[in-house]
């Protein structure tokens, strides 16, 4: 593979635009995803926010939901951003009794945990794997991680306030998912993080 790897980004709703200059600004060539047939062109794929019953719904519309599903089991490199954190959880709490996820990451997973959009708020977290200091979290309507399966590495939990030690950053295998929103900060260390690991996978 070249050193400048494509990822796409599932392009139904959510944050694409800021996902694909983060993965820019991390040398990576970045592609809107829409239809079933494009993910045989990717060497990874990132799955933004946005809401996670509706991302699910327009997935299963767009006939991409089934596709994804075998892509990830295939070994596809996938990074989950807030709802695309829900949508790579195996359990949702708290979720539309049909709603349906692409799954990947043997974790449980609180929707809207944090609270509502007034509720949301930003804290600096020390996340394993990236260097040069804490990572500024943007926490908006986001998600928590109840549990993890033995396979799942804790990246990172909140540090302080009422949801201190929750976690919010997780990777299994080449799978990634966060809580929050590095697209959003203009630091694109957690988009190069999983640069690299599109990179290592592909080796």
């Amino acid at each position: 593979m070249p050193s400048t790897p494509v990822i796409g980004v599932l392009a139904l709703q959510g944050d694409v635009r800021e996902h694909a200059t983060a993965l820019a600004e991390a040398d990576a060539l970045a592609r809107p995803v829409r239809r079933p047939e494009e993910l045989d062109e990717l060497d990874g794929l990132v799955i933004p926010g946005g809401e996670s019953t509706t991302m699910s719904k327009l997935a299963v519309a767009f006939g991409l939901l089934g596709p994804l599903r075998e892509k990830v089991r295939e070994g596809l490199p996938v990074y989950g951003s807030c709802a695309g954190m829900i949508m790579l959880a195996d359990k949702i709490l708290d979720g539309r009794d049909d709603q349906e996820t692409v799954g990947g990451i043997d974790m449980t997973v609180r929707r809207n945990a944090f609270g509502r959009q007034n509720d949301s708020f930003e804290a600096m977290l020390d996340v394993e794997g990236v260097e040069g200091g804490p990572v500024q979290g943007v926490f908006i309507r986001a998600p928590w991680v109840e549990s993890v399966g033995a396979q799942v590495r804790v990246l990172a939990t909140v540090p302080s306030g009422p949801a201190a030690g929750h976690i919010v950053a997780v990777c299994q295998d080449n799978r990634l998912a966060t809580s929050f929103h590095p697209e959003l900060t203009g630091d694109h260390r957690v988009h190069a993080m999983f640069t690299d690991m599109v990179r290592s996978a592909a080796r």
